[in-house]
């Protein structure tokens, strides 16, 4: 006997969009409120500190520097059509993979969070800002971290549900003579 799909109850993945979106957004407020602009707080020196910044760019600051109106309002309606492909994803998988909805739920959690800011303010608050020695990642926010976790977690179920060239039903016939 074979077992049916894995089910998600869409009550667990709307708690999770909410839980993300709500933790994201209470942090930024919890930054705002006690790190000046552009301020500093070591936490682990030498490895992470907490910052106030303002990303007007993409994930993890590309595209930060751009000047104009033109950036601002193209990044806001490519974050609008990548939210609602997650969504109509969700929808389309929410009954038939935990992994994946979980995943996209992770996503779409984060990108609402960052969504919401970018609507209110044309910006995004970053404050996690990890380095070593002079390595130094960009900083990001809760829902970066999100997005980035769902993404690895939908390329998990990618890898592993693939075929693999080993296994004989996805190994191309061998050419006839």
């Amino acid at each position: 006997m074979t077992a049916g799909p894995s089910k998600f109850p869409p009550l667990i993945a709307a708690g999770t969009i909410l839980a993300i979106f709500t933790l994201d957004q209470i942090t930024k407020i919890l930054v705002t409120r006690n790190i000046p602009y552009r301020g500093e707080i070591p936490i682990l020196p030498g490895f992470l500190n907490l910052v106030y910044i303002r990303n007007r760019g993409a994930a993890f600051g590309l595209g930060s520097g751009t000047t104009g109106d033109l950036w601002p309002a193209l990044l806001l309606g490519l974050t609008l059509v990548a939210t609602a492909f997650v969504i109509y994803l969700l929808f389309r998988t929410i009954r038939h993979s935990r992994l994946i909805t979980f995943a996209l739920s992770l996503i779409l959690g984060g990108a609402l969070g960052n969504l919401s800011d970018r609507i209110r303010t044309g910006s995004v608050v970053d404050f996690l800002d990890f380095h070593l020695s002079t390595a130094h990642w960009p900083s990001f926010n809760l829902a970066d971290a999100s997005i980035t976790v769902g993404g690895i977690f939908l390329l998990i179920h990618l890898l592993a549900s693939s075929p693999h060239p080993s296994d004989p039903v996805s190994s191309p016939d061998p050419p006839t003579a």
